[in-house]
C-alpha cells in the first residue's frame, strides 16, 4: 500500500498527525518589540490540524533581525511571547517547530542603529530592495564578519535554542536557505573568506556544522531539522558549484541524526541554472532522514512525491495562509479558498488577511 499525505508520521520522538507541513511564513504580526502575542497564537491555532507546523523565520540576535514586524528568539520576553503561541497550537492538538533565522546581508543598517549588516563576505544582493522601518531601500555591501564573530554567533543560536526549549516548542529548524546569513556562507557565489570558513566546499560548510552541532547539543538531533534551497535565486543566490557543495552539506548533516532535511526542490519561485537541478531523489540517496520537500506543490504532485518514496512530507506556504482548514479542504477534495491579495502578507499588526479566513463551510 503506498503512502498517501494523510498517514501519521513518526518524526523522531514525535509521531504527526499526517504528512502535510505548514511550511515557514513571514507575516510580520509580531509589533515593533519583535515578541510573539495573541493574533499570532491564534493564527496558528487555527492551522494545527497540519501535522507539523514550522514556524515564520524567527531571529537569534539583535544583529540577524531585519524584517518589519518579525518575531525574535533571544530574550526571556520572546520565549514567553512565544510559550502562548506554543499552548495554543498544543491545546489544538497541533505539532510546531520554530525556524531559527540571522539575515545577514538582506538586512539594512536602518535595524541597526546605522551599523552595517554582516554576511560571510563583502558582496551585496544585486537586485530588489531591502524593506526597511523607513521604507524601502536599496541593498547595502554588508560587513564581512570577523573570524571571532563567526563563533559568537555559534553561540546565538545556542542561546535562541535554550529559549525556544524554554517556550515548549517541540524542536528546532535551521534557516539555512534562500541566501540568508548560513546560506551566504555554504555558497561560493557569496563566499569569498580565506579563513576556516571559506575557500573550499568543506569550509563553507563548516560554519553550518558548528551551529548544527550547538543546537543538536541542546535538543537532540531527533529534534531539530535543517532547510536548505539548492535550486533557488531568492536573494541572489545560485553557485556554479551548487551540486557538490549540497550534496557534500547532506552528507554531513545525515551524521547528526536530524529529525528531517527540509529541501526546496521546486523552481516555482526561480530556478539559476547553473545545472540539472538537484531532486529530493538526489537528497535521498546522501540522507538517510525523513525528507520535507517544498515550493510548488499541490495536492496531486505531493501525494506522487510521497508515493514514489522521494519525500515522507510536503510543506505548502502560500495554499495556508487563506486556507486554515487546508488539510480539511485536501481530504475531503474541497475547493481552496480564493488567494490572499499580496498587500495582506505582511499588513502589521492586523487580523485582516491574517486569522479572518473562514473554514470551509461544506
Amino acid at each position: 500500500m503506498q503512502n498517501t499525505l494523510f498517514e501519521p508520521f513518526q518524526l523522531g520522538p514525535i509521531k504527526l498527525a499526517n504528512r502535510i507541513v505548514m511550511a515557514p511564513l513571514t507575516r510580520g504580526r509580531s509589533g515593533p518589540d519583535h515578541i510573539p502575542n495573541d493574533l499570532m497564537a491564534q493564527y496558528y491555532s487555527q492551522r494545527a490540524s497540519a501535522g507539523l507546523i514550522v514556524t515564520e523565520a524567527t531571529a537569534v540576535s539583535e544583529q540577524g533581525y531585519g524584517w518589519v514586524g518579525a518575531p525574535g528568539i533571544y530574550t526571556q520576553e520572546m520565549s514567553q511571547g512565544w510559550l502562548r503561541v506554543v499552548k495554543s497550537v498544543h491545546d489544538a492538538g497541533g505539532r510546531i517547530f520554530l525556524q531559527l533565522w540571522h539575515m545577514g546581508r538582506a538586512s539594512h543598517s536602518d535595524f541597526h542603529d546605522g551599523r552595517m549588516p554582516v554576511a560571510a563576505s563583502a558582496v551585496k544582493i544585486g537586485h530588489g530592495e531591502a524593506k526597511t522601518p523607513l521604507g524601502k531601500k536599496a541593498y547595502e555591501t554588508p560587513r564581512p564578519l570577523e573570524t571571532d564573530e563567526v563563533l559568537a554567533i555559534v553561540d546565538d543560536y545556542r542561546r535562541a535554542a535554550l529559549y525556544a526549549l524554554e517556550a515548549g516548542f517541540d524542536g528546532v529548524e535551521l534557516h539555512a536557505a534562500n541566501g540568508y546569513l548560513i546560506d551566504n556562507f555554504l555558497q561560493s557565489r557569496t563566499n569569498h573568506r580565506t579563513d576556516r570558513y571559506g575557500g573550499s566546499i568543506e569550509n563553507r560548510y563548516r560554519f553550518l556544522h558548528e551551529i548544527t552541532q550547538a543546537v543538536v547539543g541542546v535538543w537532540g538531533g531527533g529534534r531539530v531539522g535543517v532547510r536548505l534551497s539548492p535550486n533557488g535565486v531568492f536573494n541572489d543566490m545560485g553557485s556554479p558549484d551548487f551540486r557538490e557543495q549540497f550534496s557534500h552539506v547532506a552528507k554531513e548533516l545525515d551524521k547528526f541524526g536530524l529529525a528531517y532535511l527540509h529541501v526546496l526542490d521546486g523552481l516555482a519561485f526561480g530556478f539559476h541554472q547553473l545545472g540539472e537541478p538537484m531532486t529530493l531523489q538526489d537528497f535521498r540517496e546522501l540522507f538517510h532522514g525523513p525528507i520535507i520537500g517544498n515550493c510548488g506543490y499541490n495536492k496531486q504532485s505531493a501525494e506522487a512525491a510521497i508515493a514514489a518514496g522521494s519525500a515522507d512530507l510536503i510543506a505548502f506556504g502560500r495554499d495556508f495562509i487563506s486556507n486554515p482548514d487546508l488539510v480539511e479542504r485536501f481530504r475531503n477534495e474541497w475547493p481552496l479558498a480564493e488567494p490572499a491579495p499580496i498587500e495582506t502578507w505582511y499588513s502589521p499588526f492586523t487580523a485582516k488577511g491574517y486569522t479572518d479566513f473562514p473554514r470551509y463551510d461544506s
